[in-house]
């Protein structure tokens, strides 16, 4: 008679070989998938890009404004006014004793202040050529600055009226932009960093019951802001919505 072999106990653990390869190829399957994944986006920026370059053309990196290209200042963080009070000080000494210029600091910024009876005849908008040298002084020491720049017109309360200025905003108003022009056209300033204002009467700097304090108001400001004022005076742009 054939003897009977002893029964062997069931062992219980032959499941985790299966789960051991199971797990092992979900691991192959995911790393396959992300792998896959990766190249089909960057298949899928290739093809977008091909595309809108078919369309738009190339598209290209427009290029960073430095303080020293004369760009807006928008693009940049507005310097300390501090150094450019102190050389113009210098630079413009025999103008401020004369009484042809002042130089100031407010809270809103650098002030520069041209006397009308120095810079423009009266009742006109056309700056003096003599005083060019002087205005290129103030052009050389604010154009490498990234603040922003306001040309602001002022006369005095007498009402002008002649065939080419109907009233006394005309007036300071075609003054500030005549200032502003030249800076602009002559020494290099961008017109995206300058703006211009014309006051009239409203901003007086001494009562205009006297010929002195009249003479003080009529003026043209070049105010180079602060960082404080222009941030509260640059406008905030939104960007168009899409029609549907």
């Amino acid at each position: 008679m054939s003897r009977r072999r002893p029964a062997t106990a069931p062992n219980h653990e032959r499941w985790l070989v299966s789960y051991a390869d199971f797990i092992t190829l979900l691991f192959a399957f995911f790393v396959v998938m992300f792998a896959s994944s990766q190249a089909d986006r960057a298949k899928a920026k290739r093809a977008s890009e091909a595309v809108e370059a078919a369309f738009d053309g190339p598209r290209k990196e427009s290029p960073k404004a430095s303080p020293a290209s004369g760009m807006s200042g928008r693009e940049s963080a507005p310097a300390s006014l501090e150094p450019a009070l102190k050389l113009l000080a210098k630079e413009l000494e025999v103008e401020i004793r004369a009484g042809k210029m002042q130089v100031r600091m407010e809270a809103r910024g650098l002030v520069v202040s041209l006397s009308q009876s120095a810079f423009f005849p009266s009742g006109e908008d056309a700056v003096d050529p003599s005083t060019y040298g002087s205005l290129e002084k103030v052009a050389s020491a604010i154009r490498n600055l990234p603040n922003s720049i306001r040309t602001e017109g002022h006369t005095d309360s007498i009402p002008i009226h002649n065939p080419r200025f109907r009233s006394n905003w005309d007036l300071s108003a075609a003054r500030a932009i005549a200032v502003m022009q030249l800076m602009s056209d002559r020494w290099g300033i961008a017109p995206g960093r300058m703006a211009v204002t014309g006051y009239a009467d409203t901003v007086p700097l001494e009562d205009n019951a006297s010929e002195t304090g009249r003479a003080r108001n009529r003026r043209v400001d070049i105010v180079v802001l602060n960082a404080t004022s222009e941030l509260r005076e640059t406008p905030q742009t939104s960007a168009p919505k899409k029609k549907e």
